[in-house]
């Protein structure tokens, strides 16, 4: 892949060399910590780049490694799919939409090969990624899974468990982002908080449009108040495995002003304002 410079002079290029592809496994053990034992190896990061897969960097103008992006080409269904499994900035260069710009990298990768479409996952619970993912790449969520990576696997990051949204992003076409505004939301009930204990909560509404709520930093919240989040991510959970099997699917993503973000939700047979 050729390379992308960025306005700040970062570099974003496939990972070239074994001392690279190093440094893209100490960012993992720096993000998700030393023990985390869903961790990918130097030896498969660097076969991944030749059957097809990514293994790429985002490089400052001193040559430091600063977050990188690695998935898997394969076939799914019968058709050439891309798995983008892991993605992770250094905290030093967060907040410098370096994500978005691996993902892009990745995707115009994609496009080469003749892939269609992108695949990869992300903890409904954390709404950074979720704007991210949704109204700012334009995926599209297609499952809830629990557990996906299993409950134990020693990272902190996942203290409570590794329940994951996966999401499908169109690489032959124009993404379609989700829509932020307030208005999807109006007078929709909504779901979901720290207070709301899934074993005792009342039956889900099944009103054509519903809201599921997650904190505005939930690792925080983990942090401080770690039997809270358990019972909100209870709550996420439940919301999810009841709307998505029943036709419901995820069409806008909303934040309020306490940062917390809302997804909206709308049954297949309803009107779809978007």
């Amino acid at each position: 892949m050729e390379n992308v410079t960025l306005a700040d002079g970062t570099v974003i290029r496939d990972l070239a060399n074994h001392a690279e592809l190093a440094e893209a496994v100490r960012i993992q053990e720096e993000t998700w910590g030393a023990g985390f034992t869903e961790r990918v190896p130097a030896a498969i990061l660097m076969v991944s780049q030749k059957v097809g897969g990514v293994a790429a960097g985002a490089f400052s103008r001193e040559g430091r490694l600063l977050g990188f992006v690695f998935g898997m080409t394969g076939l799914r269904d019968g058709r050439l799919v891309h798995w983008s499994d892991m993605l992770a900035v250094r905290p030093e260069a967060q907040g410098r939409k370096l994500g978005g710009a691996l993902k892009h990298f990745q995707r115009r990768h994609c496009m080469q090969i003749g892939v269609k479409t992108m695949y990869w996952t992300f903890d409904p619970l954390v709404a950074r990624n979720a704007r991210l993912n949704l109204t700012q790449l334009g995926a599209t969520v297609e499952e809830f899974v629990s557990d996906m990576y299993g409950s134990n696997t020693q990272s902190r990051i996942h203290a409570l468990g590794t329940d994951r949204l996966v999401v499908a992003w169109a690489v032959d076409t124009e993404p379609d982002v989700m829509p932020t505004s307030t208005e999807h939301l109006a007078g929709a009930p909504v779901t979901g908080g720290a207070s709301e204990d899934p074993a005792a909560a009342p039956p889900l509404p099944d009103a054509p449009v519903v809201g599921i709520r997650v904190p505005g930093n939930y690792q925080a919240l983990v942090e401080r108040d770690i039997e809270g989040a358990a019972r909100w991510r209870g709550a996420v959970r439940r919301a999810f495995l009841y709307y998505l099997p029943r036709g419901y699917r995820v069409r806008a993503l909303v934040s309020d002003r306490s940062g917390d973000a809302t997804y909206v939700l709308r049954h297949r047979v309803s009107t779809d304002a978007r």
